[in-house]
């Protein structure tokens, strides 16, 4: 059966003032992944990004490792992430944002946890997209990829599409989508394989390219 290598993106820019740019170690994360894969014989002959810098720089690195040339890449805004910064602030419009919500890590993921959850309630008024929108882009994308006629696909992607992926194959509750993206390691490679008329999950936040040696520098979540 076909397979979809779907990856989240490797460590952006948390804190700055543009987090859609991979960190220096992003950067090692993606060469390093590559490096995996091509140990593993991933062989891909089609490419999806989202339409984010991230995205691309993250397969860029991929492709370094793997030691080969970029070829033609197809993006879909489906694997785009949700803007999470924008769905924040319009949760507390009215009301006291939580404390460095933007720039503390903990604070951040904990308050992104119950934003999104009242997200998925329509609990918050005029957000940047609906629950509805998401979950649909999402699954265009998913369908994209299936009618691509690809044997192997790497797609890049973010941890809440990828979330919601994961959710819909699994048939869970809504809220089981931010349970699986706060979860998701830079550079966790999601495995699926699939026909015309099936799609499975068949691996999750699977970190081929670390090891005990360098955890400490490699693993990380945002």
């Amino acid at each position: 059966m076909p397979e979809l290598y779907l990856i989240r993106h490797a460590q952006a820019s948390f804190g700055a003032a543009n987090y859609d740019v991979l960190s220096d170690l992003g950067h090692d994360q993606s060469e390093a992944l590559g490096k995996a894969l091509a140990l593993q014989g991933v062989d891909p002959d089609t490419l999806f990004i989202g339409a984010q810098r991230r995205h691309r720089e993250t397969l860029e690195g991929i492709f370094k490792g793997l030691g080969r040339d970029l070829p033609d890449v197809q993006m879909h805004a489906g694997l785009n992430e949700f803007d999470f910064k924008n769905l924040l602030d319009a949760h507390y419009r009215d009301r006291p944002a939580p404390e460095n919500m933007h720039s503390e890590r903990k604070s951040h993921f904990r308050t992104l946890r119950d934003t999104v959850l009242a997200w998925q309630r329509d609990e918050i008024t005029d957000p940047p997209e609906t629950w509805a929108d998401f979950t649909g882009r999402v699954e265009a994308a998913r369908q994209a990829m299936v009618d691509s006629g690809a044997k192997t696909i790497i797609a890049v992607s973010s941890g809440g599409a990828i979330g919601q992926m994961i959710a819909a194959t699994l048939n869970t509750p809504a809220e089981q989508q931010i349970r699986l993206q706060l979860q998701m390691k830079n550079c966790a490679v999601n495995r699926f394989v699939f026909s015309t008329r099936s799609f499975y999950l068949h691996g999750f936040n699977e970190t081929p390219h670390i090891t005990a040696a360098n955890a400490d520098p490699l693993l990380t979540y945002s």
